[in-house]
């Protein structure tokens, strides 16, 4: 039995019971006829270039932007500082497309209500841009569970924000184009809106405008701490603020009138007035630990992050080892435990006699074997260490106390502690660029050591720990001469 069809001139066949919902029908000629497909596109491949084929910070450490789902949302929004002008720009192109093809009087002239038409253009657009932004996502997460690396949920507001980011922005661009369509509205709002975007970055203008106005623009700063993720409170000012944004767009896209185009300005100014008393004020306060990735998953007396959860097999045993070694000691530590980054960045960390610290970047230890890995625990006699050989990111405040010279005395002291266990002088790893400094210092520190009495050897690496727990002293002084007894 053959299958009726419906035909009419200039339409294609469509089977009779199989017609195509209006709604989706008008969806596709929209995506056909509109910038949206390009738009979205655009910003597919400018991100993924941008992530994939440029160096920089997002590519590497333990910060990279596959190494865990919130630094691949977080990468993504820092990333927004070039790709929301792009998304502004591409809705006011779209927003000249009835001035250009003369037809804005005609239209407006139907007796459907504005808003209609409005819907199917911005909703194509919206549904473009929203998936290219979850597709880069998706690579990204893809990867990064490729690697072990944690998922978590922190990941999903800083997400959403950045979709909405690039929804509001491109109909802003699309409302303002309708409101002054001519041919220079493009490329001025991208020009504004990138430096905008650029000028209340963290690094421009951080010290001059304030931490609230600066949150105003959709992009993030640099990951500071894989174990760090957006406060609650910036997703939601700026999901506010965004929202009154993106309602400004669309009001001012289906305004025709001065009177209804003044009033469409009136959800960006409340989402302002609302947004700005739930931003920080202190830009340290941005971003928070993320607890769940901080917890501790522990196998007997040796504790990692969650987010290191893949790496407390490898690292039991050497740890397990560590703590035998430092039995030797008077009130020996009894514990292995993954410490995490102290935020703000000047909150010092927790330091306690019963447990010998892991960092797991600080210390190196993604790459070594187990004795290396045990070498390291056992540095500064199972104490982290009192300065930064390496700073990341630093602060000009941290910058000018920047001490070398301190630095490479302390990594010789701890160098010669960890010998001092394993009865055997070897670099701890890491810090490869200081190596020829410490090396200098820590030969003569171990040969003064080793000819000591036994007893006087034990009491000066005790002494050595106190210091090290306290980060009273220099520590290679304490070495040679036993500190206060």
């Amino acid at each position: 039995m053959s299958t009726k069809t419906a035909e009419a001139p200039g339409n294609p066949v469509t089977p009779v019971g199989r017609k195509t919902p209006a709604k989706a029908r008008i969806l596709r000629t929209e995506l056909r006829r509109s910038t949206a497909l390009w738009l979205g596109g655009l910003l597919l491949v400018g991100s993924l270039a941008g992530l994939e084929l440029m160096s920089g910070p997002w590519t590497k450490g333990a910060e990279s932007w596959t190494a865990q789902w919130t630094s691949t949302a977080w990468w993504e929004r820092f990333l927004l500082v070039i790709l929301w002008p792009l998304a502004v720009a591409g809705g006011a192109v779209q927003g000249l497309r009835d001035h250009r093809s003369g037809t804005s009087e005609l239209l407006s002239a139907t007796s459907r209500p504005p808003w209609h038409r409005a819907a199917r253009t911005a909703g194509a657009s919206a549904l473009t841009l929203s998936v290219a932004y979850l597709l880069v996502f998706g690579y990204g997460g893809v990867r990064a569970l490729v690697n072990d690396g944690y998922t978590g949920l922190s990941w999903l507001p800083i997400l959403l924000v950045g979709a909405l980011a690039t929804v509001a922005g491109a109909w802003l661009g699309m409302g303002v184009t309708r409101t002054l369509p001519s041919a220079l509205t493009p490329p001025v709002l991208a020009v504004a809106a990138l430096m905008t975007s650029v000028l209340l970055s963290d690094v421009v203008l951080k010290d001059v405008v304030p931490n609230g106005i600066m949150l105003l623009t959709p992009s993030l700063s640099l990951v500071h701490s894989e174990f760090l993720t957006v406060s609650w409170r910036v997703n939601a000012g700026q999901a506010l603020w965004l929202l009154g944004v993106a309602a400004t767009g669309f009001l001012l896209l289906v305004a025709g009138k001065p009177r209804a185009r003044l009033l469409a300005l009136l959800p960006m100014v409340l989402g302002a007035a609302v947004a700005l008393p739930v931003l920080p004020s202190d830009p340290e306060r941005n971003y928070v630990v993320d607890t769940a990735a901080a917890e501790l998953v522990c196998d007997g007396r040796v504790c990692v992050t969650r987010l290191h959860e893949q790496r407390l097999a490898a690292l039991t045993g050497p740890a397990e080892e560590a703590l035998r070694l430092l039995g030797r000691l008077p009130d020996p530590p009894s514990a292995v435990h993954e410490s995490v980054d102290a935020w703000p960045r000047d909150t010092k960390r927790p330091r306690t006699a019963d447990v010998v610290p892991v960092d797991f970047e600080a210390q190196a230890l993604d790459h070594t074997t187990g004795d290396e890995s045990t070498r390291t625990l056992l540095g500064g006699a199972g104490t982290a260490p009192c300065l930064e050989a390496e700073l990341t990111d630093p602060t000009e405040e941290e910058l000018r106390a920047y001490d070398e010279t301190r630095v490479v005395r302390e990594l010789a002291a701890r160098t010669v502690a960890a010998a001092w266990f394993t009865g055997d002088l070897k670099p701890l790893a890491g810090t490869l660029w200081l190596r020829a400094d410490v090396d200098a210092l820590t030969r003569p520190a171990w040969n003064a050591l080793r000819a000591l009495p036994a007893d006087e050897q034990r009491l000066r690496i005790a002494a050595l720990r106190t210091a090290a727990l306290s980060c009273d002293g220099d520590l290679l002084t304490v070495l040679a001469d036993g500190g206060p007894r």
